[in-house]
């Protein structure tokens, strides 16, 4: 266990806290305060910015426990340095975290603070585990990726499908399917951002592409293999639910980082699973037209995004910028819900992940939230559950696991058998 940061300043640090998305995370901690304490500190690199903000969750939340101010710099690590030392946790929400996150990341590491973030890049995660897992691991820090809409979905409710299994059946489920039921919510500029880095890097450089499509690739080194697996651009009809089905674009984010907590946690669910994601479009001949069509025009925004004259003009004229994003009716009136599928001994279990929030913006700044918070406060709870690691380049399901489950029901994002 991490001792050293028992005695720090603040519990959390919200790092790019006056961006789109570190907005709504502020919003979300500063409510949290209200009701259960916490220390915390909002920081960023312009401090006008900082303080007005720092007065608009005052006014906001007045009974809100008021965070302070601090100032650092992307790319200048002993101000970053300066800054982990003082939390237990930072949360961030700067991307593209390929560009701006490693040197933070070196900065928690070596200040053995823990760490959580929105990256969706399976490059640069990649990059991360081989320059800081073992030192990680080594020192008890947990670096957590992926802790928002991308991947908390797919990490936590095939968690909790199979746990369910295996208390049922004594058996994991050797195949889990996750189904996209419906979404409502506005485009994010962030991960527009990450995914316009993406392509930019894998022009530049075969290895993103090869990183990028090898189904193990965030996995540890001596376990990037396994069974085949469902393509990330599948479609067509789906016999385990008889609908039709079109590619999910986070598919190939989700998948990888299921199979790392798989493999970190000593194949909990066995060695030889199958893991895949699909968007659900409907039954009939209605499903089939839909399936198609939203499986060509995927196909061909891959296709002009790959050509660098095409994603210059969806850049520059279509696509949301950094920091931008829906408006609050679009944040407060959207939702998301999927379906995770396994079968034991001909038992179908589904598990039901769903918030009544925008997935990328409103869901997504409850479950970073919650994430940092419980990396925070919760270490003791999540020590005791035996799949959890103590330290390293972690997923939600390997380093929080119930624990967080259980903060995100009584927060509104449900994750739960059916």
């Amino acid at each position: 266990m991490n001792k050293t940061t028992s005695s720090r300043q603040f519990d959390v640090v919200l790092w790019g806290a006056t961006g789109f998305a570190g907005k709504l995370t502020a919003q979300y901690l500063a409510k949290t305060s209200t009701s259960e304490p916490l220390s915390w500190a909002i920081a960023a690199r312009n401090e006008q910015k900082l303080q007005t903000l720092q007065k608009e969750l005052q006014d906001e939340f007045p009974d809100a426990t008021a965070p302070e101010i601090i100032v650092a710099e992307s790319f200048d690590l002993p101000s970053l340095k300066a800054m982990a030392k003082q939390t237990k946790v930072i949360c961030s929400t700067v991307g593209p975290y390929a560009k701006y996150g490693t040197p933070l990341v070196q900065a928690c590491v070596e200040e053995q603070t823990d760490y959580c973030d929105l990256t969706g890049e399976v490059q640069w995660m990649k990059d991360v585990i081989e320059k800081f897992h073992e030192q990680a691991s080594e020192q008890n820090v947990r670096i957590v990726h992926t802790c928002g809409f991308d991947s908390i979905p797919s990490d936590l409710g095939t968690l909790h499908l199979q746990l369910h299994a295996m208390k049922q059946h004594d058996a994991p489920a050797k195949e889990v399917r996750l189904f996209v039921q419906s979404a409502s919510g506005g485009l994010s500029g962030g991960t527009m951002a990450s995914m316009i880095n993406l392509f930019e890097e894998a022009s530049q450089n075969k290895d993103v592409i090869r990183t990028a499509m090898h189904p193990y690739s965030l996995n540890p080194p001596e376990k990037r293999h396994g069974p085949t697996q469902l393509s990330d651009n599948r479609y067509g009809h789906d016999d385990l639910i008889n609908s039709w089905v079109a590619p999910f674009f986070m598919a190939s984010v989700n998948t990888r980082v299921v199979r790392r907590s798989n493999a970190l946690m000593d194949d909990i669910y066995g060695k030889d699973l199958r893991y895949s994601e699909a968007m659900i479009t409907a039954k009939g001949a209605k499903g089939a037209l839909a399936s198609t069509a939203i499986t060509g025009a995927f196909m061909a925004f891959g296709t002009t995004m790959a050509i660098k004259p095409t994603r210059k003009l969806l850049q520059k004229h279509v696509l949301p910028k950094p920091g931008e994003g829906p408006s609050e009716e679009k944040i407060v009136n959207g939702h998301f819900s999927c379906l995770l599928v396994g079968e034991v001994d001909s038992d179908k279990i589904k598990v039901k992940v769903s918030a009544n929030r925008d997935p990328g913006y409103g869901a997504t700044a409850i479950m970073l939230a919650e994430s940092a918070i419980c990396l925070a406060k919760d270490r003791a709870k999540t020590a005791k559950l035996d799949y959890t690691l103590d330290g390293g380049i972690l997923t939600p399901a390997s380093a929080m696991g119930e624990v967080l489950i259980a903060r995100l029901n009584a927060s509104g994002v449900r994750i739960e058998v059916k």
